[in-house]
């Protein structure tokens, strides 16, 4: 993190009229989201530009003094691969899966559960926020086992691919103790299996079964993209869960936005009342999404 800190916006010139008007839109939100759990999974250029990053702390801190109760799930693939880079190791992919060896699970510790982690809780507490990291280790909070990856070439067969976990359970517990305490849960993706091994987890997967587990209004995965596209590029609102079955069926949905809009999907059809794929590369597209009418991306409803 660097020691220069972001100025905040300069609104001197916004006349006072707006300025009132603005909060004023934002008051039935407040009110409808008081006290409900929002999971915001924190991705992309809004994790690596400091404009960006320092935003989207505020926004956090905005959204738990009015009331509401954030709960921050990070990735951070890029962090790993300039890691891996200075050991001299290239990251290789299966399926959008990281092949993960002991060593690579080392690096991907260090920097989730270490460096990134720490980065977004510092950032929040410096701007008066009381923001807490938690791995899967802590209190419990993710129990893992190995992922068996089908192979696609060969029916019936799994690839290796080394320490990638799935979600065996999730144990909410240190979260909701966190919560009532008015701490910010800042969480990094690694499970632990009964033996005490970490495992590499797909970070869209954990928001979407926290946020079930937590019985969260929202679910918000912030991407490098302005949400769910049709086929011909145009950007899609609003769309039910039956919607977006019918898109992954005939291709629309498909590469990289596949184990994200899953993941979106499960936690839809499974209590979260509104999932929102929203571009993080607009500074406070967070708050604009959480508090104002304008839609910033694509909001799934469970029905």
């Amino acid at each position: 993190m660097t020691d220069q800190l972001a100025p905040a916006a300069d609104l001197s010139a916004v006349a006072p009229q707006i300025k009132a008007e603005i909060l004023a839109e934002a008051l039935p939100y407040i009110r409808k989201f008081h006290g409900k759990t929002i999971v915001v999974k924190y991705g992309g250029n809004a994790m690596t530009e400091e404009r960006l990053k320092h935003g989207f702390a505020r926004d956090v801190i905005l959204l738990k003094l009015v009331g509401m109760n954030p709960v921050v799930v990070h990735g951070g693939g890029p962090q790993i691969d300039n890691a891996l880079k200075k050991i001299g190791k290239q990251g290789t992919f299966v399926q959008g899966m990281r092949i993960t060896d002991e060593e690579t699970m080392e690096v991907v510790e260090w920097v989730l559960g270490g460096e990134v982690q720490q980065d977004i809780v510092m950032l929040i507490n410096h701007y008066g926020g009381q923001a807490v990291g938690l791995t899967g280790k802590d209190g419990g909070l993710i129990r893992a086992r190995k992922m068996k990856l089908a192979d696609r070439e060969n029916p019936g067969q799994f690839l290796d691919i080394g320490f990638v976990g799935e979600i065996d359970a999730i144990n909410p517990a240190v979260v909701k103790a966190l919560q009532d305490d008015a701490f910010i849960p800042i969480i990094s993706p690694i499970g632990f299996g009964e033996d005490g091994q970490a495992y590499n987890i797909n970070a869209d997967l954990v928001a979407g079964k926290i946020a079930e587990i937590l019985k969260a209004e929202k679910l918000i995965m912030m991407t490098n993209i302005a949400g769910v596209q049709d086929k011909q590029g145009n950007l899609l609102t609003d769309l039910s869960a039956r919607e977006i079955d019918e898109m992954f069926a005939d291709g629309t949905i498909s590469g990289g936005m596949l184990p994200k809009i899953s993941s979106a999907l499960d936690a839809a059809k499974s209590g979260v009342n509104t999932v929102h794929i929203i571009d993080g590369r607009i500074e406070h597209s967070l708050l604009l999404e959480v508090l104002t009418e304008q839609a910033f991306g694509t909001m799934i409803r469970s029905h």
